[in-house]
């Protein structure tokens, strides 16, 4: 009779787990801050955050990723209408430079979009870097008549759709459709902006 060995695995700090949860009030500042660090401080002069100012992000879709007690990584999808077609824009995506060869990035990315799926909604667009994104079904294929509200590279502009035809025919400008931000929020946010 054959003995089954249990392999034997090295544990490191970089294997330490990490989970994925609905973001909280707490992961605010630690979420700006990552943000930050990912993207710049300018990062609110981008052309997507104006799908985002002011808005809040759709529900159940705004998701953290925490790993030893630290937020690690960030995703949010938000309500646009894609020239007329109700739709999602998923962004930003940023998971801490120290920990990406862990596979957040991708773990947020099938999270978010399976949450999205899973709630109904159609189409999730974003704009990013077609090799990374395609591996999640995205491409530009039904996102070259839409437009943003700011500069832009078109072949950066790519989509998913959950019910097929969900862009057919999409274009024009893609606007923000979201529950506006309390008065409240929205002045602690240009006040942190500001900062």
């Amino acid at each position: 009779m054959t003995a089954f060995r249990k392999p034997q695995v090295a544990l490191t700090s970089k294997a330490a787990p990490f989970a994925i949860r609905s973001e909280r009030a707490a992961d605010v500042a630690a979420r700006e801050a990552l943000l930050d660090a990912c993207f710049g401080e300018n990062r609110h002069d981008r052309t997507c955050q104006r799908l985002r100012d002011g808005r809040s992000p759709a529900a159940g879709l705004a998701l953290s990723s925490v790993r030893e007690g630290t937020l690690v990584g960030t995703v949010r999808l938000w309500h646009v209408s894609a020239g007329g077609r109700p739709a999602l824009v998923l962004g930003p995506l940023a998971v801490d430079p120290a920990c990406r060869e862990l596979g957040i990035g991708a773990a947020l990315m099938q999270k978010a979009l399976a949450a999205a799926r899973a709630r109904g909604h159609e189409a999730v667009i974003l704009l990013g870097d077609a090799p990374y994104y395609a591996r999640f079904g995205f491409s530009p294929e039904k996102t070259g008549a839409l437009m943003l509200p700011g500069p832009f590279e078109q072949d950066r502009l790519l989509a998913i759709e959950f019910q097929p035809g969900a862009l057919d025919g999409a274009g024009g400008m893609i606007v923000p459709t979201g529950a506006a931000l309390p008065k409240r929020r929205v002045v602690r946010a240009l006040e942190a902006q500001a900062a």
